[in-house]
């Protein structure tokens, strides 16, 4: 099959003129993709910030958006395809074309569709605003196995949402501008951010809102609280057990609210009778007398209070029931669709407008269980999003069914997810890995083919229609053209799916078809899209009128006593389950970002690796004395496995005594990414027996249940 109609040239359109001339996108530095202004001269970008015609990101970016020119400019990134010649990441590679690697990987899905049928074909990416193209493809192929990352990060307040409002955590957005009092689960606003988030927080802030900041460890973002409670690991579920029986006895609660739109009270009222406040005081550390204030306080700002249910909350074996918990707090403020509240997300209808037609209605449905039991034997996990462990349980089991090709898209499974040995054992029983990405990842490199995807910058994507307070269609339009032989997404996979004989999925010869087609019955067209890059579907904001508030649940109202968990053979509240305190020199470890890395991908970009902060790890001084290590002591961090690392201690009283802290995306292995090349200590891989896990309600993984040993190490160690 030839590939020579496939040259992309570069986007010669755009507002400005001639020679210089300006392009609407979305950044591609981190999963949040905030939209972008690019402008263009003489076929180079040189100038990216904020699409100004957004007016709650305005010009700003952050750090890891402003690096995107570095990243762009970067030689170090997959330059063609490429093929393994060696054993799995080894290293040894050959340079391909596309016809020769795109024909290696039609030949290994047919070797797999012959030995497991059409269902042994899996994909996972990261989730957000372009999976119509990912889950078209891999409904195209037969398969329902589709997958994003939340199994680590926000599967459980994603299922936990469901199961009590009938839509996930996301539909609600938060009306932080009038907002009286905004209390956070460790969610790290300030650091771990969205730019327009960041910005509407400290906007509030300096409004008077007031921060209620709950985490084991100080944030930057605690240091804009109001009121911090260090907490103890793993007992936020707790805390809000007894927040709900203070909320209850003392009547703090929209009864009209209640009464209208909330079943399950009476159940509630039992879950919690015993949890008073001095009940959580020995299992949180938060004093009952400081709850019983919190209570008093938050009661006379009711209904303008949000608790935010979290967002990476794959945490520990009751997290799901934290966001659970967090979301009936919600519901006894009243605060659900009013100002200063939880808004929820309207999709276009609700103003009278369309959706983006789905690329998804272009192919029969799949009949075919998932793999992971989501939606079927595991009816609480949603089937629309996985869970990814369970993928790899099936690898290594072949049960339900066998698995035999994976295409990991723009998802880096070795490094978001725990212990990276378990994956390689699991998937070294593939037939074909496929890494499709935008640099080497530690997944790329142990894969049997890279496809390369040209950059952000580089290419179009299929338009993404966001729900919101106003919903609304956005576009990342391609700038300029590759630098090396890459292709975007859309392209891949209809090519692959063409040598699969499944043509009707995918079969536009250009991204503005395929647009064309997205747009039909909107009223938007693509020259309208491409004058701002984002297309409002409404002119202003509307709440649901009470009369019509009804959620997607069986019942039509907020459901405490839950059928889907019913349904799962699971409680809706369970009791609380303490956890032993670690002691000696055994820790719960704690990790997080910081707002100039993404994760895993950020520390190779030329200016963000200089600008990286040095990974160190948090530890009180109350535990760190009897352990022989002082500030800036160099100490050695084991799991139960055996990987180890050192790095610089932070002896600080603002980490909890049974508690340590490091930042993630560390430890990278890859020769080819210099830059990461052996920097810190990969968090993941001292996660060791954490990939099976997980909350049985939610699915994610017990991420910070991870025990370490910390000790004294000799003098240097990680950079």
């Amino acid at each position: 099959m030839s590939s020579a109609s496939t040259t992309l040239a570069p986007n010669v359109r755009g507002v400005g003129a001639p020679g210089r001339r300006k392009v609407y996108s979305m950044c591609g530095m981190c999963a949040v993709r905030c939209p972008m202004e690019v402008t263009v001269e003489n076929g180079r970008v040189t100038w990216i910030q904020g699409n100004p015609h957004d007016e709650a990101i305005g010009a700003s970016l952050c750090a890891k958006g402003a690096a995107g020119l570095a990243f762009e400019s970067d030689d170090q990134r997959p330059q063609t395809p490429l093929i393994r010649m060696g054993p799995r990441g080894s290293g040894q590679w050959r340079r391909a074309s596309w016809d020769e690697a795109l024909d290696v990987v039609a030949d290994g899905l047919k070797e797999t569709i012959e030995a497991f049928g059409p269902r042994g074909i899996a994909l996972s990416d990261r989730g957000g605003f372009f999976t119509d193209l990912t889950r078209t493809f891999v409904k195209a192929l037969g398969s329902p196995n589709y997958f994003n990352h939340d199994a680590s990060c926000n599967g459980n307040a994603h299922n936990a949402g469901r199961s009590i409002y009938g839509f996930p955590s996301a539909g609600l957005v938060f009306d932080y501008a009038n907002t009286k009092h905004l209390v956070l689960y460790g969610r790290n606003i300030v650091e771990s951010l969205m730019v327009k988030e960041a910005k509407a927080f400290m906007a509030a802030v300096a409004n008077g809102m007031r921060v209620t900041y709950i985490d084991p460890r100080a944030t930057v973002t605690a240091c804009k609280a109001t009121r911090y409670w260090r907490v103890r690991p793993n007992s936020d579920y707790a805390l809000n057990l007894a927040l709900i029986h203070e909320i209850l006895k003392t009547e703090s609660y929209d009864k009209v609210f209640v009464e209208r739109f909330v079943t399950g009270m009476d159940a509630l009222r039992e879950a919690v009778k015993d949890t008073t406040p001095e009940w959580q005081e020995p299992h949180t550390g938060v004093p009952a007398a400081e709850l019983r204030a919190f209570v008093k306080e938050i009661a006379g700002q009711a209904p303008r209070v949000i608790f935010h249910p979290g967002w990476m909350s794959a945490r520990h074996k009751q997290s799901f029931h934290v966001t659970r918990s967090t979301l009936i707090l919600n519901a006894l403020m009243g605060n659900i669709e009013t100002p200063g509240g939880c808004l929820i997300a309207k999709p276009p209808e609700f103003y009278g407008r369309k959706s983006l037609k789905p690329l998804a209605s272009r192919v029969p449905a799949v009949t075919e269980p998932r793999v992971d039991g989501a939606g079927t034997s595991r009816p609480s996990w949603d089937p629309g999003i996985g869970v990814l462990h369970g993928l790899f349980s099936a690898l290594e089991t072949a049960q339900p069914y066998g698995i035999g090709a994976y295409f990991a898209y723009r998802h880096d499974p070795l490094t978001g997810m725990p212990d990276a040995e378990a994956m390689k054992r699991a998937m070294d029983k593939l037939k074909l890995l496929v890494s499709i990405d935008v640099r080497y990842s530690e997944t790329g490199w142990y894969s049997d083919v890279i496809l390369p995807e040209s950059t952000y910058l580089e290419r179009a994507n299929i338009l993404a229609g966001i729900p919101g307070p106003v919903p609304v269609i956005a576009m990342r339009d391609q700038a300029i053209a590759p630098r090396f032989d890459s292709r975007p997404a859309w392209w891949i996979f209809r090519e692959i799916l063409r040598r699969m004989g499944v043509k009707e999925a995918l079969d536009f010869e250009t991204i503005e078809e395929l647009w064309n087609y997205q747009l039909e019955g909107t009223g938007v067209t693509v020259a309208e899209m491409r004058e701002e890059g984002v297309v409002r579907l409404a002119d202003a904001p509307k709440l649901t009128p009470r009369e019509k508030l009804r959620f997607p649940t069986p019942s039509g109202k907020i459901e405490i006593e839950s059928e889907v968990l019913a349904k799962a053979g699971l409680p809706c509240l369970p009791p609380y389950e303490p956890k032993e305190a670690p002691a000696g020199d055994r820790f719960t470890l704690l990790f997080a970002k910081t707002a100039t890395l993404a994760h895993g991908q950020s520390l190779n970009n030329p200016i963000l690796s200089e600008i990286a902060p040095e990974q160190v790890l948090w530890i009180h001084p109350d535990r760190a004395r009897p352990l022989g290590i002082g500030d800036g002591d160099t100490v050695e961090i084991s799991g139960g496995g055996s990987y180890a690392g050192t790095m610089k201690a932070r002896v600080t009283t603002w980490i909890h005594p049974e508690a340590v802290f490091m930042l993630h995306g560390y430890g990278a292995t890859v020769p080819l990414a210099t830059r990461a090349l052996g920097v810190g200590v990969a968090d993941q891989r001292l996660q060791h027996g954490k990939l099976y896990d997980f909350d049985p309600a939610g699915g994610g993984c017990a991420l910070t249940e991870t025990v370490v040993r910390i000790r004294p190490a000799a003098a240097g160690g990680a950079r």
